[in-house]
This record gives structure tokens, C-alpha cells and sequence, in this order.
């Protein structure tokens, strides 16, 4: 047993197709929305390696013409297990951009349907993030952050105190202001751009920040800072020890 699976989603954003281009073929591109540390190799028959802390997905690139079609494909496991992309980039008038993406793939066994439910989540969070990304930053590369909380037995208490560890109500919606000081990360001033039963996002001026109910019983925050001379490991540890407080 086991469920094949296929996503679509489409956008129009602001940006030119160079620019979504560049978001979504290149390794500082995927590093300024995607999760972990992504490198792309360019060309059909290249490799995508994405590395989520521990765990690296290898793809390889089965379609690539600039700017305006990119795919690649998980290089398959010995149970069938894949995941596949397909990006279409199309330019319109004064300087917009339609992006179609299809995601597809295979979940072996029979408990697939939690992991397909948090792919599922987890899609709809970084695409909302690519699209956050292409509107407010398009043309910059972020310095990503990943760091996750210590496993605790009850993850929806401890991710229910997130909203008030950001200054937010106990059900926060799209715009509310964020406000963040102390705690030995930096300061956050912004707005709450994508909320879910899952996971918050946050817009500044020089970052997006995502706080996500984890698959492993941790809280796990994958953020992209727009600014120069971040020191990722140091910033990672501190975020470590952040979660580390919330999760006490």
C-alpha cells in the first residue's frame, strides 16, 4: 500500500521572470524562502540537494529552460518514496509573473496519511513563503536559519504558547503587529503574514520568520534574514535556546 499525490498551485506576483527565475533555480534563491540549504546544479540532468538538518534530498533536474520551465525529481528510495517539481514561469504585461508549481509523489506504507497531512501543511506554508518572498524581497538572497525546540510530549501546549511569546493573541491573524525583544534573539518588528493551525509567519522589513508545529514533537523555526554579516551558527544557537525556553 501506499498514495500518489499531486498539488497544484498558481500566483501572480510582482515580479519579473528573471527575478522568480532566480527564486526558484538557484541556491540562494531556494535559501531565501525553502527550508534548509539548497544546491542547485544547473542544467537537465544536474542535481538539487537540499539539506534539511541530517537529512539530504537529492534530485535530479528533468526540465530545465530558463525562464520559463524548471523541474526536478527526488531521486527515488527502495520503497518507491519520491517528490517531484515542476515550476511554470510566465511573463505578462508591466512586469508580472504568473508561476504555476505541480507538486507530485509516492508515500509507501499504510500510515502515510499523517506524513501526506504535514507535506500537505508544509507545502502550503513555503509556497505562501516563495510568494511573501517574490513580493517583498524579490531579487535579494537571505541567510537561512533552521533550528528546532527539544521533543516534548505535549507539542500542541507548547505550540500554544507561541502566540504569546510573540506578543500576539491566543488565535493571531493575518496582519496583527509583532513585536519581540529580549530572549537572546534579535528584535522583531513586524506582521503576522501566514498563520495556520500549524504554523505562524512573520514579515519585517529585512526578514520573514516562520514558527512551525514540527512532524517529531518540536517546534521548529526556518527563517530568512535579509541582512549582511549574520553569523547563521551563532543565530541558530540562539534560536535553539529560544524554543528551548518555550518548550519548558
Amino acid at each position: 500500500m501506499g498514495h500518489a499525490w499531486e498539488q497544484h498551485d498558481e500566483v501572480e506576483v510582482d515580479a519579473t521572470p528573471e527575478q522568480v527565475w532566480q527564486a526558484i533555480a538557484t541556491g540562494p534563491g531556494y535559501d531565501s524562502w525553502f527550508m534548509g540549504r539548497t544546491e542547485v546544479e544547473s542544467g537537465e540532468g544536474g542535481a538539487v540537494r537540499t539539506d534539511m538538518g541530517g537529512y539530504v534530498m537529492e534530485s535530479t533536474i528533468t526540465a530545465w529552460d530558463p525562464p520559463r520551465r524548471f523541474a526536478y525529481r527526488e531521486n527515488e528510495g527502495p520503497d518507491g518514496r519520491f517528490v517531484a517539481f515542476e515550476f511554470l514561469v510566465e511573463g505578462r504585461e508591466r512586469g508580472s509573473t504568473v508561476l504555476r508549481m505541480v507538486s507530485n509523489g509516492f508515500l509507501p506504507g499504510d500510515d502515510w496519511e499523517a506524513e501526506y497531512d504535514a507535506m500537505r501543511k508544509g507545502g502550503a506554508m513555503y509556497f505562501a513563503t516563495l510568494v511573501a518572498y517574490l513580493t517583498h524581497f524579490a531579487g535579494r538572497t537571505a541567510t537561512p536559519v533552521t533550528a528546532a525546540g527539544p521533543t516534548v510530549p505535549d507539542l500542541g501546549a507548547v505550540f500554544g504558547r507561541l502566540p504569546a511569546a510573540l506578543g500576539l493573541a491566543a488565535a493571531p491573524a493575518t496582519g496583527d503587529r509583532v513585536r519581540v525583544a529580549g530572549g537572546g534573539v534579535p528584535p522583531i518588528d513586524g506582521v503576522v503574514d501566514f498563520v495556520s493551525p500549524d504554523a505562524i509567519g512573520v514579515r519585517t522589513p529585512d526578514a520573514l520568520y516562520r514558527f512551525i508545529r514540527g512532524f517529531f514533537g518540536q517546534v521548529v523555526v526556518t527563517h530568512h534574514l535579509f541582512v549582511e554579516g549574520v553569523d547563521r551558527a551563532e543565530t541558530e544557537r540562539a534560536w535553539r535556546a529560544w524554543l528551548a525556553h518555550l518548550s519548558a
